[in-house]
């Protein structure tokens, strides 16, 4: 991870951290120090002038997978945490020839994850089996495999995404995938955060030999964004119907920007979508501005947008102007870029629901 004007250092490793990363580096017995607060002998000093994240780049980073995720400082914790203990304690990606191999980099890994039910809110232990080789991950729902899968999930549509908070738990984990009618959400976590990790970044090396098939010309700098990623968007809205004189209700919104498409379901740990909006461009006949409706039935919040399509309209009301200037600047974003080929796809096939 990279930060600007970092204010610790780990004088045993020779490294720069920020105040995030510093605790870490202390539980890995590293000996952190405060750049400002703390006083350092000369030799440390110059240990430190000598080493510097530069070098300590070359030596621990020597190997890191294309397809493994490499935390940014906002990220959350388990990322940043599993990343450092990769690097410094496991010394993942030295080049060394590790036995048994990381279980991320062999094509195929299975376990049990703690799975929320689809209709309720509790959390059951599934099988999940992730295979490379046949671009699936197929899970489970009783230990009793005999009966077949629960569901056989593409490699192709499947997407993963940290989200603790919304799962309230600090290694939940958000699987995102398109079935025959709706985007399925899946939420899961591990009592372990190495183990959440290490099926995260198996998740990410099946997807990235998935798009190294899929697009054999790609360069990795083209591929590596489309591994997976994370919304751009997400929260409460109110919306109405059609006509725009049915009555509001609560929403939650998530807005994927790599598909172009604002879905928006009943509770924000539904397993199943109500609809989608797609986000096309000004000059297909797309737009997004401020708005207050004329008809405001059942509403409790007052600051309005309207998404514009050839089809519908689509009115919302946020809770505050800050959430509505977040949400206009977020669709702004995805309307200002170019459609793709596979862009008139995913409209074609989107289907407008109340």
């Amino acid at each position: 991870m990279q930060t600007l004007n970092p204010d610790w250092a780990s004088y045993k490793l020779g490294v720069f951290v920020c105040l995030n990363c510093s605790g870490v580096h202390r539980s890995l017995s590293s000996r952190v120090k405060s750049i400002k607060l703390d006083f350092w002998e000369d030799e440390l000093v110059e240990f430190m002038k000598s080493s510097g994240n530069a070098s300590a780049k070359v030596m621990y980073e020597r190997a890191v997978p294309p397809y493994y995720y490499r935390p940014k400082e906002n990220d959350h914790a388990v990322l940043r945490e599993q990343w450092i203990r990769a690097k410094y304690e496991r010394t993942e990606f030295s080049g060394e020839t590790k036995y048994p191999p990381l279980a991320y980099t062999t094509g195929f890994y299975e376990g049990l994850l703690w799975k929320k039910g689809k209709e309720n809110t509790q959390f059951l232990k599934r099988k999940f089996v992730l295979s490379e080789r046949e671009f699936t991950m197929t899970y489970y729902n009783k230990d009793n495999e005999s009966k077949g899968p629960k569901a056989v999930i593409p490699i192709k549509d499947l997407n993963a995404t940290f989200q603790p908070d919304k799962i309230g738990h600090p290694n939940g984990l958000q699987l995102i995938y398109q079935d025959a009618i709706h985007t399925r959400n899946l939420y899961v976590y591990h009592e372990s955060p190495q183990e959440i990790v290490t099926w995260y970044n198996a998740i990410r090396a099946a997807r990235y030999a998935y798009l190294k098939t899929a697009y054999p010309t790609g360069s990795d700098e083209e591929l590596i964004p489309k591994i997976t990623r994370n919304y751009l968007k997400e929260g409460y809205m109110e919306k109405t119907g059609p006509q725009q004189t049915e009555s509001f209700k609560k929403r939650w919104f998530i807005l994927d920007s790599q598909n172009r498409k604002l879905l928006y379901f009943k509770g924000q740990l539904d397993a199943e979508e109500l609809g989608a909006v797609f986000i096309g461009t000004e000059s297909n006949g797309y737009s997004v501005k401020e708005y207050i409706p004329k008809h405001t039935r059942g509403n409790k919040w007052n600051c309005g947008l309207m998404v514009d399509t050839p089809g519908r309209q689509f009115v919302f009301m946020c809770e505050q102007e800050r959430d509505k200037k977040e949400w206009l600047d977020a669709l702004k974003h995805v309307l200002s870029r170019p459609m793709a080929p596979q862009d008139y796809t995913v409209e074609a096939n989107i289907k407008y629901k109340n």
